[in-house]
């Protein structure tokens, strides 16, 4: 079903969600982002829900919606999906999409639509679609993305059809064609890979859906022409460890068990920049250069160091100037590409991974690429006179042409392709994980654990009102993004902006914690969520206990064992794997 637009927002808003304040544990930060005068927020109604498609399937609608821009300023607590016919009305009520409807008439037209509540009322519904259940059938299209050539095959990147025709889907079917030859491969996610191609042949390749009824029509169709070896460029070989015949798996890590549909759910990757392994290396290359900088002194490495689990060991950092610095804390980037709804930066002003990722190319503090000293444009000359960057984007987009678009794209594969999986957390939860296990088996202690880790996990996934701190609510496993409806987590009294924190991922190596990095350890950072909430119009409901802010009141064991737990989150897999590294040679 076709996406169907929202009625207009009942909502009065004085201050820009962009400027709000940060939620949950861990902070959050930016390079290069200039500050703002606190204003003051009217508390409404959200706006209204987008109803995205209806999934019909026996006696019952999945209702997809995404969030309203406008969240009145209180945080949203629950959506409601209503499915009416003739007098008769049946709801379902949730907190993430979709909703589930039952009790619904099969052959019986629905007409359905959807609202957000938060403390201070509810939404106007969105606009109605319709739907009729009925038996389950077989799923719908599923989205095609890029097809990346290989060596006698191809990566074809895809999304998830979102009408799954009320059966789970179990895998994916890929099939490309020259002519009457035709070779099918089949995989349970994306990218699809398909080998037993000929070089040089041009494919037109499609991708279906297969759930327990059935396999469902085709995708539209992308073309790929597989290619053998490719040699490198000289240039490319002498400045860059790249080798064009060799390249590092961006496009296909093996993900665990637990990366499954309810965490893909949350990937921002948009459909036309699927991670391919030549333009994430060209990202490599971008990300780790210095010449990117207008004096050859600063990288995005040099902010986002990988040791740090992508994030800088100082408070502020330092730009091309060698003695200015950033006025917030440089954020940590592992499982950047699960957060929804994908806006970047602490004060969320970049819509995309895409759109943050010039911005501090242009920031006269940072890289120094500003309208006096050229901007972009200056930039693309400088990386055309070079013997290597040519050749690379030739390799990544098919042309030498290099543009600021293309520039974000391979930075934003190459930083989307920092997945988080290799924690103590990782290792420990993977041998309890069933998807039909309770919370996922979330709530079973980790076989790897010491008592004060497994107790420090209790505290993190129970709410308080079963004993627990709540951190889960706002920073969900097995990502540890950022919920994102979450708002003020109470910083300073009378708060009205709205910050995103990073995954919590790798927490023990990546502070400072806040947007200003005002916190050095996770101790003191634990002991804000337990004594130091301060109320204000933006405080997130989940942090008020009776309209105050929460005092958990933890003991000193407590506390210690909770701060033990997110440290079981650092991951030296990712903090040491060579593909994220720097590939350059001089």
């Amino acid at each position: 079903m076709p996406s169907v637009k929202s009625s207009p927002a009942l909502v009065s808003i004085l201050a820009l969600l962009s400027l709000g304040a940060l939620a949950g544990c861990g902070g959050g930060g930016g390079t290069g982002d200039t500050g703002f005068a606190g204003v003051s927020v009217t508390l409404t109604v959200p706006g209204s829900p987008t109803l995205v498609a209806l999934d019909p399937s026996n006696t019952s609608i999945k209702v997809h919606y995404s969030a309203p821009t406008a969240t009145g300023g209180s945080a949203i607590t629950s959506y409601t999906a209503s499915c009416a016919t003739g007098g008769a009305t049946r709801t379902g009520i949730g907190t993430t999409s979709p909703i589930d409807v039952t009790g619904l008439s099969n052959g019986t037209a629905y007409s359905c639509s959807i609202t957000a509540t938060n403390a201070t009322g509810t939404s106007a519904s969105s606009t109605a679609a319709s739907a009729t259940p009925g038996l389950p059938i077989a799923p719908a299209a599923p989205t095609i993305g890029a097809a990346t050539p290989a060596d006698r095959g191809a990566s074809i990147a895809f999304t998830a059809p979102l009408i799954t025709g009320g059966s789970p889907i179990t895998s994916y079917s890929v099939t490309c064609t020259n002519g009457t030859a035709s070779i099918s491969a089949s995989g349970s996610n994306s990218p699809a890979t398909i080998t037993g191609l000929s070089n040089g042949l041009t494919y037109s390749c499609s991708v279906r859906a297969i759930n327990a009824v059935g396999t469902g029509p085709a995708s539209a169709n992308v073309s790929v022409v597989p290619n053998g070896a490719v040699a490198t460029p000289a240039g490319v070989a002498e400045f860059t460890t790249i080798d064009f015949s060799a390249l590092d798996n961006f496009a296909s890590p093996t993900l665990p068990a637990y990366y499954d549909g309810t965490v893909t759910a949350d990937d921002n990757t948009p459909a036309n920049n699927a991670i391919t392994n030549r333009a994430a290396s060209l990202g490599r290359v971008l990300f780790n250069d210095r010449r990117i900088s207008v004096n050859d002194t600063i990288a995005c490495a040099s902010c986002h160091r990988q040791a740090n689990g992508f994030s800088d060991p100082r408070q502020f950092s330092t730009g091309v100037s060698g003695t200015t610095f950033t006025d917030a804390h440089s954020m940590r980037l592992g499982n950047i590409r699960f957060y929804r709804p994908g806006t970047m930066f602490w004060d969320k002003r970049a819509a995309s991974v895409e759109a943050q990722a010039t911005q501090p190319i242009q920031n006269v503090v940072e890289m120094g690429w500003d309208n006096a000293a050229g901007g972009i444009a200056a930039l693309i000359a400088k990386m055309n006179a070079t013997s290597y960057y040519p050749d690379l984007f030739n390799f990544a987009f098919g042309s030498p042409t290099i543009t600021e678009a293309r520039i974000q794209q391979a930075l934003a594969q190459f930083e989307r392709a920092m997945v988080s999986t290799g924690s103590k957390w990782d290792t420990g939860y993977a041998s309890v994980f069933s998807a039909t296990g309770p919370n996922r088996n979330l709530g079973v202690d980790l076989p790897n654990f010491t008592a004060q880790e497994n107790r420090g996990r209790t505290l993190y996934f129970n709410p308080p009102n079963q004993g627990g701190a709540g951190c889960a609510a706002c920073h969900t496993a097995p990502t540890f993004a950022l919920a994102p409806n979450s708002l003020s987590n109470g910083l300073d009294a009378g708060e009205t902006r709205i910050f995103k924190s990073p995954s919590l991922k790798n927490m023990g190596v990546g502070g400072p914690f806040m947007h200003d990095g005002r916190f050095t350890t996770l101790e003191q950072v634990v002991e804000h969520y337990n004594s130091g909430i301060q109320a204000g119009p933006a405080l997130d409901n989940r942090l008020q206990r009776n309209g105050t802010p929460q005092r958990l009141n933890l003991s000193l064991a407590d506390k210690a064992a909770l701060a033990a737990f997110l440290r079981t989150l650092d991951d030296t897999a990712l903090l040491t794997d060579p593909k994220f590294s720097s590939p350059m040679r001089k």
